[in-house]
């Protein structure tokens, strides 16, 4: 570590007149340097970020105050001109959200090469060349079958890497990664950072990480700084900081970790949801008449059996079909198979006769924001199913129903009156948590519900669902790629690779005996981060 190359100086940022979500936040940033930034969601981590970059709104945020230079260059009320040369290419950013950051209409080709195109000048045929190394660098399979995929064609976690490929395109000297390894399982999370921490070795690149895995933070990161509440509440070397935390805060957020077993079952009582020999082909076409060639075998023959107040954990690495098989058990795919619901067939119901038992089978998707209205206040949002259902039909107890909902998942009332968009991720999930939990129903899909939390909310979360679970006899089908979480909640679990189950089993001997070599892979690398 050597020269300074970012420096943050006093910055404050307000949303409207009075909601400062920034607060006199300073830090500096050296070349080959990994400085991270933690604290809880809603703590003013990514809008800090976003601020580096002059990537707020002006319609919804005040003009950030202080200054951020870049090699001594200040970038608040720099030219748009010279913001758009050093954005992507001597500043990269991994943002948050990879589905809503690529762009829904273009490949992934279009979308890498156009980084390449506007500041490098290659050609297309150079800028294909530099894609396929740049996909194949993090991890990407098929790559070169993947160039003209689109970004919902590919699993949370490849779109990660995809997001991943065009920060580094043009080789920056600072890269700001936020949430990078949020969707990634612990096997691709251990590539990425290693990936990373080489190329940081080879080119001296500033890394400025912004996440909420502390076990990252402490083996990855040289300083830290914990922020609550839009200010700095502690910063300092790794070690120092982990090892003697002077703030009360940090040492709640050291201290936290998902603990604790999962509510007993009956276990004679009926399954509320079942598969047989569940499987999800998708066609590959080919030739001049595009005619079916192959198949890629997203699920490919799962049996499932969920109890009520049971939790089905399922893990697996990114792209091996856990939410494809959680989206074909609430009939949002095409799947061959069998699926009962209460001990009815619905794999051939159509959609009219699927409509009656959709208020009973909920899901918290994996990407809050796409999956959120963002014309839609945060109450309207959350209320729409109990219209939908023709369950509340008063205003004002329906708006009632929403404040108590909003309270259980921690959040206030008067974010009903708020859009997506002035929420963190970790404050949307909660949200899109709500949205599930008012229409009371007895199946709940949980797709990555705790990837955007801080281990702090984390634990509190866990207790919420444990809670809620044991309350109204919930079944919850609980996909995630954190094996301390699946292992505080889970009663079983399924462990998925390329479409297969290879392990199905009670959660405490998945985790104790792993039987399949790829779990035994799986769990030994939750246990450290290595880089």
């Amino acid at each position: 570590m050597s020269d300074v190359v970012l420096e943050v100086d006093e910055l404050s940022v307000e949303f409207g007149a009075s909601t400062r979500v920034v607060d006199t936040v300073s830090f500096d940033l050296c070349s080959g340097e990994t400085l991270a930034i933690v604290g809880e969601s809603g703590s003013g981590k990514s809008v800090t970020a976003l601020s580096i970059l002059q990537l707020l709104n002006p319609a919804q945020v005040q003009y950030p105050t202080g200054s951020i230079r870049y090699h001594g260059e200040e970038l608040i009320g720099a030219p748009h001109s010279r913001l758009r040369d050093i954005r992507g290419d001597r500043i990269g950013m991994i943002f948050q959200e990879p589905m809503t950051s690529l762009n829904p209409l273009h490949t992934l080709e279009k979308q890498i090469n156009e980084v390449l195109f506007v500041h490098k000048k290659l050609d297309k045929k150079r800028a294909r060349e530099r894609t396929l190394e740049l996909l194949s660098l993090v991890g990407l399979d098929k790559v070169a079958e993947r160039l003209g995929a689109y970004p919902h064609e590919l699993s949370g976690g490849q779109r990660q890497r995809v997001m991943i490929a065009m920060a580094l395109a043009n080789e920056p000297d600072v890269l700001i990664a936020d949430e990078p390894t949020t969707a990634l399982d612990v096997t691709v999370q251990a590539q990425i950072l290693s990936l990373l921490a080489d190329l940081q070795r080879r080119l001296g690149l500033a890394i400025l990480l912004i996440t909420h895995d502390l076990m990252v933070v402490e083996n990855v990161a040289d300083r830290v700084v914990v922020m609550r509440a839009g200010q700095v509440c502690e910063t300092g070397d790794t070690r120092s900081v982990f090892e003697h935390p002077q703030h009360a805060y940090t040492r709640e957020l050291l201290a936290a970790e998902p603990a604790g077993n999962a509510n007993p079952v009956n276990e004679d009582a009926s399954p509320v949801l079942q598969a047989k020999d569940l499987r999800v082909w998708f066609p590959v076409k080919g030739g001049l008449m595009r005619r079916t060639v192959d198949h890629v075998k997203a699920v490919d023959g799962i049996d499932v059996m969920l109890r009520p107040g049971e939790t089905l954990g399922v893990v697996g690495e990114s792209g091996s079909g856990k939410s494809t098989l959680a989206l074909a058990l609430l009939r949002l795919l095409p799947s061959s198979g069998e699926i009962s619901f209460d001990g009815r067939r619905i794999d051939e119901l159509d959609v009219r006769a699927m409509k009656s038992i959709r208020r009973d089978l909920q899901v918290v998707f994996q990407d809050p924001f796409g999956s959120l209205s963002p014309r839609r206040t945060v109450g309207d949002t959350i209320a729409e199913g109990l219209a939908a259902h023709g369950l509340e039909s008063n205003a004002g107890r329906r708006d009632q129903r929403v404040i108590e909902v909003l309270d259980q998942v921690g959040l206030p009332a008067d974010a009903r009156y708020r859009y997506p968009h002035e929420f963190s991720g970790g404050q949307r999930q909660r949200i899109a948590l709500a949205r599930a939990l008012i229409l009371e129903p007895k199946v709940i899909v949980l797709d990555e519900p705790t990837s955007a939390l801080d281990r702090a909310v984390q634990v509190q979360l866990i207790e919420l669902l444990r809670e809620l679970q044991q309350r109204h006899d919930l079944a919850y089908l609980f996909i995630s790629h954190d094996l301390k979480v699946v292992r505080a909640l889970a009663n079983r679990v399924i462990v998925m690779k390329e479409g297969v189950a290879v392990e199905i089993d009670d959660a405490r001997a998945v985790f104790e005996q792993p039987a399949h070599p790829y779990t035994r892979a799986l769990v030994e690398a939750a246990t450290q981060v290595k880089v």
